[in-house]
């Protein structure tokens, strides 16, 4: 699916301001790092290069996973040039704020200290050359989340730069994230008052499903979600929460049609092996509307307005919601249309900006 660019300023209903809470940044060379790499990492990324789990994540057909009209005439690559960006998403949308989500691999990586030097740069890259030049761009901090020492180090480095919002994980990781291994970065995150963000992809090492490696790219998309809830479930059975009480994780680009569901069922089972886990104080569904926000793309789109509202009711996390485009890839949800007719002007509202602007302190 392709969105065509529109041919002038969209105009906002008075009042109605826009967050974007999930736009990617690219590099726009090979070489993009190299000034912010010290001599030895340079060397490395230049003999040696990343190490990770291999595996096409995105159709061919779909260069960089992006829509096709999002390519800058400058030639670089989507989501690599600032100007072309201010211009097709920022300007054009009127957006107020748009929180960065650096998808270029630190966190995945198998050498840690690699992913370490790639996240310390990264961080310096972001600063320079799009949160400097930019003041609507707000970003998350880019970690080495399978080293955790080596995350919490670079936390701290960024932490008082409060144009970093967010600690940046991806959904895929190689343990599931209630393990003890990442509970470090959720202490500095709380201790610096930082959400984590989690967002669609990585590998981990693993298949995407629980029965192996899937045919089709369709199913790679559309299976994602599936490692949102095992997060979902890990993050609240070992305790996370009850360890963590002032901890906040956002859920980026899985979709949120499933957590209905997803809480029935936890509730359900607590119901019955409660003393199996005697460190929960709660049902599960508490935890979860109390520490999850969630980005709208790619938003759930049932046949009905009514069947939507039903969703929403559902979930019971109006105040948890928060707009995101998505931008550049290939499934962008427009501002104008992402949100299905019939939700009240008040929940609309809070999903295309309020959330977000109370979560990150806008």
């Amino acid at each position: 699916m392709t969105i065509a660019v529109r041919e002038s300023v969209v105009e906002r209903p008075a009042g109605t301001a826009i967050i974007d809470c999930d736009i990617h940044n690219a590099f726009p060379s090979e070489t993009s790092l190299h000034p912010y790499l010290s001599e030895r990492w340079r060397q490395h990324a230049d003999q040696f290069g990343a190490r990770t789990y291999h595996g096409l994540s995105y159709p061919l057909a779909s260069e960089h996973a992006a829509r096709t009209d999002a390519w800058p005439p400058s030639g670089l690559k989507p989501g690599s040039d600032l100007g072309f960006m201010r211009e097709q998403l920022l300007d054009r949308w009127g957006i107020e704020y748009g929180v960065l989500l650096p998808l270029l691999g630190s966190g995945k990586q198998l050498n840690l200290e690699w992913g370490g030097a790639m996240s310390r740069a990264i961080n310096d890259w972001q600063v320079a050359e799009w949160l400097d030049p930019e003041p609507r761009f707000r970003s998350s901090i880019a970690v080495t989340y399978e080293a955790p020492d080596l995350a919490v180090e670079e936390i701290r480095r960024r932490a008082n730069d409060r144009r970093f919002v967010q600690i940046q994980f991806e959904a895929r990781t190689h343990e599931p994230l209630g393990r003890r291994k990442y509970w470090p970065i959720y202490e500095a995150a709380c201790e610096y008052d930082l959400p984590v963000g989690m967002h669609f992809g990585a590998q981990g090492g693993w298949p995407i499903t629980g029965v192996g490696h899937p045919s089709f790219y369709i199913e790679y998309h559309t299976g994602q979600s599936a490692s949102f809830q095992d997060q979902v479930i890990s993050l609240v059975t070992e305790g996370v929460f009850e360890r963590f009480p002032n901890l906040k994780f956002v859920l980026i680009e899985g979709g949120f049609g499933w957590l209905p569901p997803l809480m029935w069922r936890l509730d359900r089972a607590y119901g019955k092996l409660k003393a199996e886990v005697p460190h929960l104080k709660r049902l599960p569904s508490e935890y979860i509307r109390e520490h999850f926000w969630i980005t709208t793309q790619p938003i759930e789109e049932p046949g009905s307005p009514a069947a939507f509202q039903r969703l929403l009711d559902d979930l019971g996390m109006n105040d948890r919601l928060m707009f995101s485009t998505d931008y550049p890839h290939w499934d962008f949800d427009a501002p104008d249309t992402a949100i299905p007719a019939g939700v009240p002007a008040d929940v609309r509202r809070s999903i295309m900006a309020e959330n977000a602007r109370s979560l990150y302190r806008f």
